[in-house]
């Protein structure tokens, strides 16, 4: 009897102390402390391989990693996982929430991953008893984790949104459930944000001790730009749990450029509590390169290269590198380390500052433009902000507008714009009407010089814009080209005649010129000289000019006239002589 109790006892104890490491793994997990999870939750995952809910962690564990870290190699590992999990056990409700969430990860069909959903959500639903027909709160929200993982375009939110609202109903302590709950109240994005607050609050309301939700509130505040808000919530979750990792991390980036000392207290707070991992040493490298310890950094860099065993197996030290390649002027070093990167790197894990880097860096080598774009067309597709991406088409246009290349600079520019909503200011007008000119594209330079004019008919740039534009098509006059132009000028600069006489009166002489050299319209040259005339009545160089240029445009007249009697006379004599 002795010997059964002590069994019994043995084995409550061994399940007590499975669940402990279970639970610690998770609590590794909120922490973003990945490397303990993994290792803590592989412990409990071989002392009992068939248990389904140490399994679905142990899985977990496997593709946890900060934004833009998770790899295929992540994803197929957790896979495995799970799928020995299946063969072992069979199709349990956290096996198949396990694989519908790798599922969703890959990109796959979002309808297959729902189907596996619903299968653990009807194989734990509750058939007696209080809560027969409701489901199990621990499925429903792993289910509702599954969603809130990933990118914007990752799952369907909306979904776990509503299994997790179940989740709440059914399990009134659980924090988490509010988490994810915010999560995927930002992933929807537009006017969500004060809910996903909401949820937060809620689970500090269910836990007042839960650092990772008054970190997650802080997050959203920062978005928002509000640093007094977003320190408040930051300062309270330290105040929390001095121990929690990512507060120091964030920080610390914020900071990292604008108060360096500062960023160093944090980032020595992050180091001391975040995973003894390379990775955690790339941020002190990372930290020695913004405070302008170049050398050091390098120095730093090759010693965890030397640690890791190569750089092969830490691709993202050639960022360190090429960031400091980079701000010393090796271009030619900093474009060898990037390309290292991007070359090694899983496409999954690269980021946005890592596309800005390379963009940057291909910018200063000419021929290269088109490279340091499609850098920035890969930042684009991971930054789902509008106004960034805003940005970065502003950026490709100053790269190729720099490089001489206006047309791509033009294309550029209306991509910006139709993101923006198409509608153009003063500024759009003179960005695109100063590139066509640039590229001396003149029809499209004078097509939009007309707008920006009739748009903006108080500012100076879209007359010279025009005029310059309408001379550099036909710069010796020889098609008179540019007459209608300055016909569309002078209709704008005869509404204030005074103001404007000088440029009126230059307009005219292009006319002048026009019609008394080239098309030898002299009685037409006559009435340009009479407006000139008008314009300056009393003696100046303009009426002087415009006095000589009537006396000799009258002369050619008379002398035309003169020829063209002669002529009649001739003709007439010749008759004569020819009848007699």
């Amino acid at each position: 009897m002795k010997k059964t109790v002590s069994l019994m006892v043995t084995a409550l104890l061994a399940v007590q102390c499975l669940m402990a490491q279970v639970a610690d793994g998770i609590k590794f997990l909120n922490y973003e402390k990945y490397k303990s999870a993994r290792e803590t939750l592989k412990k409990a995952y071989d002392a009992n391989p068939k248990d389904p809910q140490t399994i679905y962690w142990y899985g977990q564990s496997l593709i946890a990693a900060e934004a833009g870290g998770l790899t295929k190699d992540m994803l197929n590992a957790a896979k495995a996982v799970y799928q020995q999990g299946l063969q072992d056990v069979g199709s349990d409700a956290w096996l198949l929430v396990g694989m519908g969430h790798i599922e969703i990860l890959e990109g796959g069909d979002i309808n297959s991953a729902k189907q596996k959903f619903e299968q653990a959500i009807t194989a734990t639903t509750e058939t007696k008893g209080r809560n027969k027909g409701k489901g199990n709160p621990g499925i429903l929200n792993a289910i509702g984790r599954a969603n809130a993982d990933g990118g914007s375009k990752v799952g369907d939110p909306s979904y776990g949104i509503e299994k997790l609202k179940q989740a709440a109903a059914l399990d009134l302590t659980n924090p988490d459930i509010y988490i994810n709950m915010g999560i995927s109240y930002l992933k929807l994005g537009g006017e969500n944000g004060g809910e996903a607050v909401k949820a937060y609050q809620e689970a500090i309301t269910r836990d007042p001790k839960n650092a990772k939700a008054k970190f997650r509130i802080g997050r959203i505040y920062q978005s928002q730009n509000n640093k007094e808000l977003f320190e408040q919530f930051y300062n309270e979750a330290i105040a929390i749990d001095p121990t929690y990792p990512p507060v120091y991390y964030v920080l610390y980036n914020y900071y990292a450029d604008k108060d360096v000392p500062k960023a160093k207290e944090y980032l020595d707070k992050y180091v001391a509590n975040a995973d003894k991992d390379p990775k955690t040493d790339l941020f002190v490298a990372d930290y020695l390169f913004r405070a302008g310890k170049y050398n050091e950094s390098l120095e730093k860099a090759r010693q965890i290269e030397a640690e890791v065993g190569g750089i092969s197996k830490l691709p993202e030290l050639n960022v360190v590198y090429a960031y400091n390649y980079d701000r010393t002027n090796d271009s030619v070093r900093a474009k060898e380390a990037i390309e290292k990167f991007f070359a090694s790197a899983d496409p999954a894990a690269i980021t946005t500052s890592q596309c800005e880097l390379a963009t940057k860096i291909y910018a200063r080598f000419k021929g290269s433009e088109a490279q340091a774009v499609a850098y920035i067309e890969k930042a684009m597709t991971l930054d789902t902000i509008k106004n960034s991406k805003i940005a970065y088409m502003g950026k490709a246009a100053e790269i190729y507008g720099k490089a001489g290349m206006y047309r791509e600079q033009l294309g550029w520019l209306q991509k910006q714009l139709d993101l923006k909503g198409g509608t153009m200011g003063e500024f759009e007008y003179y960005q695109f009407t100063s590139t066509a000119l640039n590229g001396k594209d003149y029809p499209l330079t004078i097509e939009l010089g007309k707008k920006y004019l009739a748009a903006f008919p108080d500012k100076p740039q879209p007359y010279s814009f025009l005029k310059r534009a309408a001379l550099a098509s036909d710069p010796d006059t020889t098609t008179g080209a540019a007459i209608a132009v300055l016909d569309y000028l002078d209709s704008f600069y005869m509404k204030d005649q005074e103001k404007n006489k000088k440029a009126i009166f230059l307009n005219l002489y292009y006319r002048l010129q026009y019609y008394v050299n080239k098309s030898k319209e002299l009685e037409k040259g006559l009435e340009v000289a009479d407006k000139m005339l008008a314009l300056y009545p009393t003696p100046g160089d303009e009426n002087q000019y415009a006095t000589s240029a009537k006396g000799a445009i009258v002369e050619g007249i008379k002398a035309k006239e003169k020829q063209g009697s002669g002529n009649k006379t001739s003709s007439a004599t010749s008759s004569s002589s020819s009848g007699s």
